[in-house]
């Protein structure tokens, strides 16, 4: 598998940030390491765009015969290589060389089959939804079990205006949804992989554990009410050193307190002191002291496990480093060819993609609220992942939720790259 072609721009006319992507996708096509003939293109817009994403499809598609099969979305912001794009209009693609008979793009009009009329037993899935669609968590769910692996990665499309989608499957060959666009709203819609399409994700949820993890005791509807038998309003205050008698000081600190949860005899907090893939963080919503409860923004259940946290900058840029060093040593293989050790060693190594990271190309998907405001500076946080990584063909978008295994997150990063090997 070569390089993935990929490309990003901004302007306030769409016709002209389309020619420059373009252009920087014509000139991949033509180098050595890049793939020259993808079917598949990842497409994210800003929502200022959105009124025209009919429009960019199309045109997109005109100049761009080869691709057969389109899978994208909208984003409040969208990112690439080292770089975000909060609240301007802009687009970025990316050309996946994945054999054609090794994915299926599936939406509302042309749902994700199963069984021998697939060609390929679907093991991942690229998932893009939108939040307003009934029953969300139950479908992601279920598509989730359509996969062999249950994992999904992606998230929901976030826009100030048309929450919209794109999905044009031809199966490699020929355009394919019927008379339907390739633009809609509502639903799901994304790309099943085959096994022989190998990814790499990690979830970052940004997040520093106040204390230990507890077993959840009693528990009322969406209260805390006792945690390891005491009471859960106390443990937090405790935890979060938190005094009622500072009013003031005390809602500024449980504004930056969450709650991490997870099903019963899961471990929350893992060897690193980082939360897992499976724990799900959610906002402290109200207190009840009459009971000694803390209310959150979830159902809870006695017998999970929880912990209390913080999100903050230093904890957000910690656990991002932390999910792309982990990504690099799956990657890295034990033997390493003294070729492949000088290309990585190489000081252009950190200024181009090189096949020799062993990563054809990475999808990012961030929650609108992190981004570079979160993370100290324009741009910053696809700054760490570019640091930690490498130079890589990335895209991806800011969500209003993501989506990670069969889970619906809040707050978190999701980071999947492609296996060139």
């Amino acid at each position: 598998m070569k390089l993935f072609p990929f490309a990003h721009a901004t302007h306030p006319q769409w016709p002209m940030a389309a020619g420059l992507v373009l252009a920087q996708l014509r000139a991949q096509m033509a180098l050595p390491d890049y793939a020259a003939t993808p079917t598949l293109a990842l497409l994210y817009i800003t929502d200022h765009y959105a009124a025209h994403a009919q429009d960019i499809l199309d045109h997109l598609g005109a100049e761009l015969p080869e691709i057969t099969d389109w899978s994208g979305t909208v984003g409040v912001g969208i990112s690439s290589n080292n770089v975000e794009y909060f609240d301007e209009p802009a687009l970025a693609v990316m050309l996946c060389a994945v054999p054609s008979h090794q994915y299926r793009v599936f939406s509302g009009v042309a749902p994700l089959g199963t069984g021998e009329g697939m060609g390929f037993e679907p093991h991942t899935a690229l998932v893009h939804a939108d939040a307003t669609t009934p029953d969300l968590g139950e479908l992601i769910a279920e598509m989730a079990a359509r996969t062999s692996t249950g994992y999904l990665f992606g998230g929901l499309a976030a826009s100030r205006s048309e929450a919209v989608q794109f999905a044009v499957g031809g199966n490699g060959n020929i355009k394919g949804q019927g008379k339907a666009g390739g633009v809609f709203r509502g639903g799901l819609s994304g790309v099943a992989f085959a096994e022989s399409v190998h990814v790499v994700s990690r979830v970052t949820q940004g997040c520093q554990p106040l204390g230990r993890q507890r077993e959840v005791t009693a528990a009322e509807g969406n209260v805390l009410l006792a945690l390891d038998g005491e009471p859960a309003l106390d443990v937090l205050l405790e935890e979060a050193g938190i005094s009622l008698e500072r009013p003031q000081a005390a809602m500024t600190a449980l504004r930056a307190t969450l709650v991490g949860l997870t099903a019963p005899g899961a471990d929350v907090i893992g060897r690193a002191g980082t939360f897992g893939a499976d724990v799900e963080v959610r906002h402290i919503i109200g207190l009840d002291p009459g009971r000694r409860g803390v209310a959150v923004a979830s159902k809870v259940d006695t017998g999970m496990r929880m912990a209390f946290c913080n999100r903050n900058a230093q904890a957000a840029r910690a656990d991002l480093t932390r999910i792309c060093a982990e990504i690099r040593e799956e990657l890295e293989p034990q033997e390493m060819p003294q070729t492949v050790a000088a290309a990585l060693a190489a000081p252009e190594a950190q200024s181009a993609p090189s096949p020799q990271r062993r990563i054809a190309g990475a999808v990012y998907v961030s929650c609108a609220g992190r981004g570079g405001p979160h993370f100290g500076g324009p741009s910053a946080e696809l700054q760490i992942v570019r640091r930690a990584l490498g130079d890589v063909p990335l895209v991806g978008f800011f969500a209003g939720g993501e989506i990670a295994r069969h889970h619906l997150y809040g707050y978190t990063g999701v980071l999947t790259v492609f296996e060139t090997a």
